[in-house]
Order: structure tokens, then sequence, then C-alpha cells
């Protein structure tokens, strides 16, 4: 039997590592800071990137892949980029047992090396936009770490734009953000907030970022995908210049965007519960899990032939299904192994049914166990998993609502987050003091400035006009 988790009231941190570990997601690896991701994890990891890379392709752009290591030079060529990045920055300074001319960097993220790339492919605004992807690891060297959601290693998607106008530039970074929230809230089933980042939290070297915030069950935040508008300033490092239709020479625009493996453990931050994960059935590597219950070798032959043409129907009709016919487990094993796993629902198939023509089915989130028609299951599965799916993102977002406050002054915001955490909005006055002053009182940081509210009231802080609304957590 797996073992009994943690209580989330009680030990979250316990709570989810116990949740990886026993679910098989994924464990440490052997050097500091990596992680081995198992099958049933990548099988997570893989239905995300289906999910994000069908949108990325409907969007206009391509797959490529760009080397993983870096000539140190490029990356010194835009200074506030290395700044940012320099103390996760991984060093290679040996190869073939020499030391190298010249150091390489593993790299943290790829704008270095593709805009110097983008500076041969650019001539004539003829030859813009470009529109990229890459799927790969990226090395970030993180003192503390936790598997999927702060890792030394982990995998994601960069996408890296070039554009001849601004304002399209800008456009597609925020088509890009609303991306995100789509493959977020209706594959993950995760309820996000939209919005920029202040000053101080944003990405190194961009003008603007925007990203998409969730909020886990633990009161706490997530960035779970940020997209960044870059400006000009990565074409005037790496000299990226074309001949524009007046026929004078101008600098690119450029974008960058991300969404990474983090987001595996986001959505088991989001919607599990004491006896595991909870996986919304867009992304479930088993969406449907058969398991036949029998004494004898009799019953055995019957419920299991019962169930393989159960297993062929509904995977004929696209249900990724699964039948648990081992023998070493008993079937009470089963139940609670497929429920911690966060099987959205559960079919058990004994004699008794199979004489009845039905089977019990057990959704894992949304109701209980209740006895169908085999007809009825076959064709109202379809159905049933988008009502696990729609279960799982009005529980997200019902948390959320109840979760979010409204802040009208430091102490009030204080007292919130230092007891149930979750979000809290303020209008703030633009200040960077007024925002490390929050930071080191409460351990929250800005997570979004969204797009969409005014800068109505004064600061929670100094009691000056607002220049905007501010959204408050404690964050991953």
């Amino acid at each position: 039997m797996p073992e009994r988790l943690p209580r989330q009231s009680e030990d979250f941190p316990a709570w989810y590592v116990e949740v990886v570990k026993q679910a098989g997601l994924a464990e440490h690896g052997y050097a500091r800071g990596t992680q081995i991701i198992k099958a049933y994890g990548y099988a997570l990891w893989e239905n995300m990137q289906a999910a994000l890379d069908r949108r990325f392709k409907a969007t206009g752009h391509e797959n490529l892949y760009f080397p993983l290591f870096i000539p140190q030079h490029m990356l010194e060529r835009e200074a506030e980029h290395v700044e940012g990045f320099a103390p996760e920055v991984a060093v290679v300074t040996y190869g073939g047992g020499e030391e190298l001319d010249e150091p390489l960097i593993v790299r943290p993220t790829s704008e270095a090396i593709i805009w110097s790339t983008y500076a041969r492919w650019v001539q004539s605004y003829r030859d813009l936009p470009l529109l990229y992807n890459q799927w790969c690891n990226v090395v970030r060297w993180e003192m503390r770490t936790r598997l999927f959601l702060r890792t030394s290693e982990f995998l994601w998607q960069e996408g890296h734009t070039a554009h001849a106008r601004a304002e399209e530039a800008r456009e597609e970074a925020l088509r890009m953000l609303e991306v995100y929230r789509e493959v977020a809230e209706d594959e993950l089933a995760i309820p996000v907030l939209t919005g920029r980042k202040s000053e101080s939290e944003k990405f190194p070297g961009a003008v603007t970022t925007y990203a998409i915030e969730g909020l886990m069950r633990d009161g706490r935040a997530l960035q779970c995908g940020t997209s960044h508008f870059l400006g000009q300033n990565f074409a005037r490092a790496y000299d990226v210049r074309f001949l524009n239709a007046a026929g004078e020479q101008e600098y690119a625009w450029g974008t960058s965007w991300g969404f990474s493996t983090r987001m595996v453990g986001g959505v088991i931050m989001a919607h599990g519960d004491d006896a595991g994960l909870r996986l919304p059935p867009r992304i479930a590597p088993v969406q449907v899990v058969i398991v036949p219950i029998y004494r004898s070798d009799a019953e055995r032959s019957e419920v299991l032939e019962a169930a393989a043409r159960l297993h062929a129907a509904l995977s004929g009709n696209g249900v990724r299904v699964r039948v648990d016919d081992r023998d070493q487990y008993r079937p009470g094993h089963k139940f609670n192994e497929w429920e911690l796993k966060g099987v959205p629902i559960r079919i058990e198939l004994g004699p008794r049914d199979v004489r009845a023509d039905q089977a019990v089915v057990v959704p894992r989130a949304g109701g209980g166990k209740r006895p169908e028609a085999t007809a009825a299951v076959i064709a109202g599965m379809a159905a049933w998993l988008e009502d696990v799916q729609r279960t799982l993102y009005r529980e997200a977002l019902d948390f959320r609502e109840a979760n979010t406050h409204e802040a009208p002054d430091l102490a009030t915001m204080r007292d919130g987050i230092e007891g149930d955490g979750g979000l809290w909005v303020g209008p703030w006055c633009g200040d960077e003091e007024c925002e490390h002053k929050v930071t080191e009182e409460t351990r929250a940081t800005i997570r979004v400035l969204p797009l969409d509210d005014d800068a109505a009231g004064t600061c929670v802080v100094c009691g000056r006009p607002a220049t905007a609304r501010a959204v408050w957590a404690r964050a991953y």
C-alpha cells in the first residue's frame, strides 16, 4: 500500500515531497540540484508540451534548436542580462583534458546565442519577423532546490522573436502571454492572473516582463509563465540591424517567452488533496483506469475479457485508458495507488458487474461512486472527463477568490500574509522603496501589476497617490 501522506494543513512541503515521490513523478539526481523525471512525470510534461506546441504552430512559430554551450563573450555583451544571471551561471573551463581558451557558459537562457545568430540572418525588413521556439534544458545554479519547482537543470520552451516594428513585438509578447493563460486555464485547470512585473522583478534585459500567476493550495503564488518585450536592447547588444522600407538602417525589436517543468509542480500544488494528485483529464497520462475484481480463475477470465472489451471501446474513442491486471496487488491497493496518482476516473469491474452489463465509476473529483451501464460508460466518458476538468478549475478558482484580499494598509497586509497567506491587492505608488519595505516586512513580492486595473487610491505603504494596483504574495 502507498505510505500515508502528511496532511496538507499540517505540513504542505512534506506533503508535496511525498506526493512527488510516491506518485512516481521524479526523484533527486546525483549532482546537486538535479532531478530524474520518471516516466509518469515526464508523460505529464509531454502533454503540456503538446498543448503548447499546437498553439505555437497555430500562431506561426517554428521550432529549432541552439547549442547548450555559449561562448562567454557573447553573454557579456548585454550588461544588464549578464548581471541578472551572474549568480546562477555555470561555467565550463576544461574540456578534453585541457583548459579552454575561452570559458563556455552552460545556457541559463538563450537570448545571447540566438541574437548573435539573428545578426547573420537579418539584413532587410523582408527577413522579418523571425518567429522561433526551442524545446530544451537550461541550467541555473540554484542554492535552494525543490523537485520541479526550482532545480539547477530544468526543461522548458523558450520562444525568441524579432520584428520590424515596436508595436508588432509588444503585440507578440502579449499574444504569447495569452497562449500561456489559455494553456494554464484550459489544459492545466489553473486559474491565473495576468499582468506585468515591477521593474525590480522583470527579466534582466527586458523593457517589460508580463507574467501569469497562480495561487497554490498553501496560499503561496507560483509564476506560471513569462513573456518579455525586449525592445531593441538585445538587437543593439548583438548588432541585429535591418534595412527598412525607407532604405534606412534600424535595430530589430524583440521578444522572448518561457514555460517550464515547474508547471508539473504547479498542477500538483493547485489541485492535490490529502489523498494525493488530482490530475486534469486533458493532461493526465492515464485518464481512466479499469480495476478488475475477481476471486477465482474463472472469475478472472470473465472479468478480464470484459475489461479488455471496455478498454478497446474507450481507447477507440480517444480515451487514454489502462487496465490494471496486476495479480500481485489486491484491489484496495490499486484503488489507493491510482487515487494517489490522480487518475481522473477509476472504473471498478467485478463478476456481478459483468453479468449486469455495468461498471462502477469513481471520479477523482466532483462526484461519488456510482454504477453505470456499460453502454453509458462508453458513450458518456468524454463528457464525464470534461466534468472532472471543469470541477478542478472551478475549485481552484473558488479557492483563489476566497484567498484574495484587499489591502487597506501595510499593517493589515502584513498580518494577513503572516496568517493564511493568499493574494493581497492594493494601490502602490510605483516607488521601489515602498516595494522593498513590503518585502522586508512580509517576505512577499509583487507578483503582477494587472493590465486592466486602474490606479485609484493611495499607496498602502506611504499614502502617496497610486500609479498601479499591485498583487502581493509570498511565492515559490
